[in-house]
């Protein structure tokens, strides 16, 4: 069973398009859902979480979103961003404004998760750091009883500790059989926990597989001059300090030629380039 499914999700602005986003959230799945800024990762959240008017089909656990949002809502767990608007309110207070919302709400489970993430809750939102906040977003999102989180840049402005518990965190929710979608532009995060990756380039899905399909499709190649790229397909060639680089797919590697696993990182990169090199030509 999918715990999310999306199917033709589009929405247009006066400058950007999201174009018929369709993929799939497997049951205990970790999806991380990338794109450079502006390609529609905070646009399809707000979409699939029913924020904005769009077009498409959403199903939680096979059922349509829209024939009973507010019961669907019960089973899904949302972190999108700071709490902006409650710097002076205590964790107390706001998961007791919070908790009205739910049906399923747990007290006794969201004490647990204080304790377990070392939060204060007569503490107030502004005394909290950033990766504080966000796990105290975990623990309201999950005292419910969520099935399925969705999260919109949740490790965006962490330090590498607080990233590095993030993960782990995540870790744990997919073994206890909570299913997780969350936009990232920190694909090193992903390469750590991710089962599945959809990435998003100008509002269209370039790559929607595993992580682990993706990783193995490119090989990230170096050159010391343009005269050996002569002959290689070559995706994304751009110049560095010590020559050339580019991507490479696996079935098209030449036997002359070193080359490297490709990261997140260097497939976004390459495969950017490739894009913008297309609409240049």
């Amino acid at each position: 069973m999918n715990a999310l499914s999306v199917k033709n999700l589009s929405k247009t602005y006066a400058n950007f398009k999201l174009d018929n986003i369709s993929f799939e959230v497997k049951k205990n799945h970790i999806v991380g859902l990338i794109g450079r800024n502006g390609a529609g990762k905070s646009t399809t959240i707000k979409g699939i979480m029913n924020f904005i008017s769009k077009t498409g089909e959403i199903k939680i656990f096979n059922k349509a979103f829209l024939d009973d949002e507010q019961q669907i809502k019960q089973e899904i767990g949302y972190v999108g961003g700071e709490f902006k608007f409650y710097q002076f309110k205590t964790l107390k207070k706001l998961a007791k404004i919070y908790s009205m919302f739910y049906t399923n709400w747990d007290n006794k489970k969201f004490s647990q998760y204080l304790k377990d993430f070392n939060l204060d809750e007569n503490k107030k939102i502004r005394e909290l750091s950033s990766g504080m906040q966000v796990k105290f977003a975990i623990a309201l999102s999950l005292s419910h009883n969520a099935k399925l989180i969705i999260m919109d840049e949740p490790t965006s402005g962490l330090d590498p500790i607080s990233r590095d518990e993030f993960c782990d965190i995540v870790l744990e929710l997919a073994k206890q059989g909570v299913s997780i979608l969350f936009s990232t532009h920190i694909t090193s995060d992903l390469m750590k926990v991710a089962d599945d990756i959809v990435y998003i380039s100008n509002g269209k899905i370039l790559a929607n597989c595993t992580l682990d399909e993706i990783l193995n499709k490119y090989f990230l190649v170096h050159f010391s001059s343009i005269k050996e790229t002569k002959d290689i397909k070559i995706i994304g060639l751009k110049e560095t300090k010590k020559g050339y680089e580019g991507l490479v797919l696996k079935n098209n590697l030449p036997t002359n030629i070193k080359y490297e696993k490709a990261t997140l990182d260097n497939i976004m990169i390459h495969l950017e380039k490739e894009q913008n090199n297309e609409k240049l030509n």
